[in-house]
């Protein structure tokens, strides 16, 4: 009998059974270990290279004639060269695969982070945060692009916060790793301690970058650590995504798209705000009364840790209500509550960090949300481009609002002056998604 004979099904054959809701939880269960952690620990290194900057500058300042404007602008300046580059990394991300990407990502941007040890004057210091901006665009968008390979809409606000959170434990980090080695390391070899903090941070990135090649698998079809059966359960469940998603014909079509651009905006003011806090963040605390290098690191700290934990749990809820609309606005109003009680504390250090604090859980709540929606209404053919339009053109809130909070600190004397833009801010982007984000376009995104 041939080949397409015993292919035909006959009325007495057993149709193949479902998966089973356990076994479709243990297979992304079994993807989530494979690929989470390791995701996770190169966002870790790639936060800390972008933010150690706001603690650095606490020494570099000492030893360089740089005023707050001009680290201001360094600070901000990271992400221009981040917008630039950012949609053709993604596109490139699509076509020659994640392994690759990350490769040429990370190896390059840990050179370009470490090299920041040798900035001796504003020139230098702007040139080497535009290239570690150019070097490092792609990794946000193609990691959340890489994981809609994987995961379908209604599994991706947790995973997506899972990443994210990240961002939060590298804040934790941050502090008493860059107080350590800024005091214990200051004068080693004839350097300053914010030149070992560049070299110590940025080096990991490359190592990781060059196991990111070895490790990682583009697509399920290609990991063999899955079973077919396996394979075929993530597929199943993307296809239905797919089916559901917004269609753009091309790139141009994408670009003619106001939602794209009302979800742009919204991602520049979050951003804007979340990097003003934390590019500040080490200067409020020493403002709060606290001199020690360490101790401002540990400060620090405690806030992120909370932030974190609020982050996997928010997010969690939201995908058990498969609800974005209400819990971003409830974040983001957190947040600008948070921050406003900060400021009203007036150096209050137990009260300061409790409403910092709260703060912080409202920030780190609400990135994750907000991605759930453009990865959910994005078609696949137009996800990588779509992304990386939204993440570039809102980096440039991250660029702008270092330089704002900088020229405002300037003027006034008093760093949290330059928070009450950072409240305002908070506030619109409540508004914005009320009134410009309906229930109906996020029903659509199902």
């Amino acid at each position: 009998m041939s080949a397409s004979a015993t292919a035909i099904r006959t009325p007495y054959d057993p149709v193949p059974a479902a998966p089973s809701q356990a076994t479709i939880a243990a297979t992304y269960r079994k993807v989530t270990w494979r690929l989470v952690p390791f995701l996770f620990l190169c966002y870790v290194v790639a936060f800390l290279d972008r933010i150690n900057i706001g603690y650095a500058q606490l020494q570099m300042k000492q030893s360089l004639p740089f005023s707050d404007a001009v680290y201001g602008l360094g600070a901000g300046i990271f992400f221009i060269g981040y917008f630039l580059f950012e949609v053709p990394s993604n596109l490139m991300l699509a076509k020659v695969g994640a392994r690759r990407t990350l490769l040429r990502i990370m190896s390059c941007w840990g050179v370009v982070a470490a090299a920041m040890m040798f900035v001796t004057t504003p020139t230098m210091f702007y040139v080497l945060r535009f290239l570690l901006g150019m070097f490092e665009a792609g990794f946000f968008p193609g990691v959340l692009l890489y994981l809609t390979y994987w995961y379908p809409n209604a599994r991706r606000g947790r995973i997506i916060a899972l990443f994210m959170s990240a961002t939060a434990i590298a804040g934790i980090i941050a502090g008493p790793l860059s107080g350590g080695i800024m005091k214990y390391m200051d004068g080693m070899n004839g350097w300053a301690g914010w030149q070992w903090l560049f070299l110590v941070q940025g080096l990991p990135a490359t190592l990781l970058g060059i196991a990111a090649f070895f490790y990682l698998q583009d697509k399920p079809e290609d990991a063999r650590w899955l079973t077919p059966a396996e394979k075929s359960i993530v597929r199943a469940e993307l296809d239905q995504d797919q089916q559901a998603a917004a269609s753009h014909g091309s790139f141009w079509q994408l670009l003619r798209d106001p939602k794209v651009y009302l979800m742009s905006f919204i991602y520049f003011l979050l951003l804007g705000a979340a990097y003003a806090i934390i590019f500040w963040v080490p200067t409020v605390i020493r403002s709060w009364g606290v001199t020690d290098m360490l101790q401002i690191g540990l400060y620090a700290a405690i806030p992120n840790l909370i932030g974190a934990v609020a982050m996997v749990l928010v997010a969690r809820h939201s995908d058990k209500m498969m609800e974005r609309r209400w819990h971003l606005i409830a974040c983001v109003l957190v947040a600008s509550v948070g921050m406003l009680l900060t400021v009203m504390a007036k150096g209050n250090l137990a009260l300061s960090l409790a409403c910092l604090s709260l703060a912080v859980v409202g920030v780190a709540s609400a990135t994750p949300i907000f991605f759930t929606i453009p990865t959910a209404y994005l078609a696949p053919a137009s996800a990588a481009a779509g992304l990386a339009l939204i993440s570039s053109l809102g980096n440039l809130g991250a660029a702008v609002s270092p330089s704002l909070t900088g020229l405002i600190s300037a003027r006034t004397g008093n760093p949290l002056d330059s928070m009450f833009l950072v409240i305002a801010v908070y506030a619109l982007v409540a508004a914005i998604v009320w009134l410009a984000v309906p229930a109906k376009m996020l029903r659509q995104a199902r």
